[in-house]
């Protein structure tokens, strides 16, 4: 048993060693800076070059009342939820459609391979291109957008469509689930996938239709899949930066302007506000945290419900007991 304790001794170094990379770069680019953004929130570190700052004594909250306070800041925490859910549903509903049309062992589609890598090309685009397409295709005056409104009759002239509000709002969602839905049915297939065939055998052997069998089957046991694919969509969603960015800066009238890009502007754009900015990055922080959490509680599955149960029951017991 000695022998065996420290052949494993040695052999656990090599998990230490592997894992060490990504322990350092973690500690590096991801925890340091979060620490140091969270401590800036509290100073009154701003401007080109400095590095020096001092915590505020009169009122350590003071960056981030002013930054709950901003309208810009309400404004575009706003846009930044309204553009995630209205890219978000049709998403998730395109997704699972497909993910189930694919996975259907009677529709046997054929060239599966080749419509997945169509469908999950959007993904790997990158968004300074599409922000240039789509720009190029609503252009004005001259851009295909207005050529084709004017060809069919409904403009007399070229309308500048992306000085709408609600135009440059559509075109972002659109942009983001057109991105995104590959994605997520690539996610959603696996999970699918993973189910145990027996299950859809037992329901086809019932007569179960392909309605029955997606909702009553499929759905129940891809609730941890569908619970994964909601909380990385509510990360990525509340931190909506790139096509808002290079596809208008925010505009018109700051209807596209996104929390990511509210604090890109405090820190970078002129005012160079690096407090509020770590303020406001703090303050979508806690707010992405709690709602994750509160996603994780509700889609939580019903016999992990009941292990809790079950071990606040015991516990109740043991106190009781003593």
């Amino acid at each position: 048993m000695k022998q065996k304790k420290v052949g494993y001794d040695r052999y656990a170094k090599y998990g230490y060693i592997f894992s060490a990379p990504f322990v350092i770069a973690f500690l590096t680019f991801s925890l340091y800076p979060t620490i140091y953004t969270a401590v800036i929130g509290f100073t009154d570190l701003k401007g080109i070059g400095s590095t020096g700052f001092n915590f505020l004594t009169d009122d350590l909250l003071k960056n981030f009342k002013t930054i709950l306070s901003n309208p810009s800041f309400i404004q575009s925490f706003k846009n930044t939820i309204l553009l995630w859910v209205c890219n978000f549903i049709p998403q998730i509903i395109l997704a699972l459609l497909l993910a189930a049309w694919f996975t259907d062992r009677r529709s046997h589609v054929k060239g599966q391979g080749l419509f997945k890598v169509l469908l999950y090309m959007p993904n790997i685009i990158t968004a300074a291109t599409i922000a240039i397409l789509f720009n190029a295709l609503f252009g004005y005056p001259m851009g295909p957008v207005n050529d084709i409104l004017m060809r069919l009759g409904i403009t007399d002239a070229p309308i500048n469509l992306m000085l709408n509000k609600n135009v440059a709002r559509g075109v972002i969602i659109f942009i983001q689930t057109w991105m995104w839905y590959g994605s997520t049915m690539i996610v959603l297939i696996s999970g699918i996938l993973g189910i145990n065939p027996e299950i859809f055998e037992s329901a086809d052997v019932d007569g179960a239709g392909r309605v029955q069998t997606f909702f009553l089957i499929t759905l129940p046991n891809i609730k941890t899949i569908l619970t994964f694919t909601l909380v990385t969509s509510l990360i990525g969603g509340l931190n909506m930066f790139d096509i808002p960015k290079l596809l208008q800066n925010g505009g018109p009238d700051n209807s596209t302007l996104t929390t990511s890009l509210f604090i890109y502007n405090q820190a970078f754009s002129g005012s160079y506000l690096y407090n509020r900015a770590a303020a406001a990055s703090m303050i979508m922080f806690v707010i992405i945290a709690i709602l994750a959490g509160i996603t994780f509680r509700l889609m939580r599955d019903d016999d992990e419900k009941e292990a809790i149960k079950e071990k606040k029951r015991l516990r109740k017991l043991q106190k009781e007991g003593k």
